[in-house]
């Protein structure tokens, strides 16, 4: 049976977990491997791990560190930063990435996403929107690159729509209005990209209430929840979080089961 998914997110950066606002304001939050190994315990259906300073820094994603992160999860694990190419994705995958997720690389060059859905299958790939309002149109977002740093002038909505037709498996969009606010996810923003492209998307920045959970999922059209401080500082735990989505009649995964339905 099809469930939702919720989905910690690790923001990596000289090897710690951290997590600000608005992308920056950074903290530490703990060491990455603890850190996923708990997460797993807790029943995370996904670790996302995003080393969110290797595009900027212009350096390679920390194999080492992703590598040791994978090795205390048992549930898919997902890497992202710092990859530009089909081989980076190679190393990564062969470091123990079940999914990588790009961004900057594939609005840099589309292609690359044809060229990885050739070799690995779209199951493989997901592809992260980073999106800021324009200033002149609420119902328009801007997809930013290089850390949330750089605005394209591409429309999400169009690019994620482009990214479907090219094979992409999965998009995880982040509202960087949102993002650490802790007032609620973009829900918006998120609606329109799940339907623009059609593709599960994974809901991601401004989570802060339990509720807010459930409106991703119900009112924007998510088919998974990240999130990253409320985990990390123990607002919530996993559990609590999928509790809430169960008792508002959404399916998860709880010790085995789904449940919620």
């Amino acid at each position: 049976m099809d469930y939702r998914r919720v989905i910690p997110c690790l923001d990596v950066k000289d090897g710690r977990v951290v997590k600000g606002i608005n992308f920056i304001d950074l903290k530490d939050a703990g060491d990455p491997a603890e850190m996923a190994a708990a997460y797993d315990r807790e029943g995370a259906d996904q670790v996302v791990f995003l080393d969110i300073t290797a595009t900027t820094e212009d350096r390679p994603t920390m194999l080492d560190v992703a590598s040791a992160t994978s090795k205390k999860v048992s549930a898919p694990f997902i890497v992202g930063g710092g990859m530009h190419s089909l081989n980076d994705m190679t190393r990564m995958i062969e470091a123990g990435a079940d999914k990588v997720s790009l961004n900057s690389a594939v609005v840099n060059d589309p292609d690359l996403i044809d060229r990885i859905v050739e070799k690995y299958g779209s199951e493989r790939l997901i592809v992260a929107i980073d999106a800021r309002r324009f200033e002149d149109a609420q119902d328009r977002w801007e997809v930013m690159i290089n850390g949330g740093q750089t605005g394209t002038g591409l429309d999400a909505q169009e690019w994620a729509k482009e990214v479907a037709d090219r094979g992409a498996g999965e998009i995880l969009v982040t509202s960087m209005d949102c993002d650490g606010v802790q007032d609620g996810y973009d829900i918006p923003l998120t609606r329109a990209v799940a339907r623009a492209s059609g593709l599960p998307t994974v809901a991601s920045g401004g989570a802060g209430k339990l509720e807010h959970f459930v409106e991703a999922i119900v009112e924007g059209e998510a088919d998974a929840v990240l999130a990253a401080s409320v985990f990390h500082f123990g607002t919530f735990s996993i559990e609590e979080v999928k509790r809430a989505l169960a008792s508002a009649g959404i399916p998860v995964l709880i010790d085995g089961e789904v449940v919620g339905t």
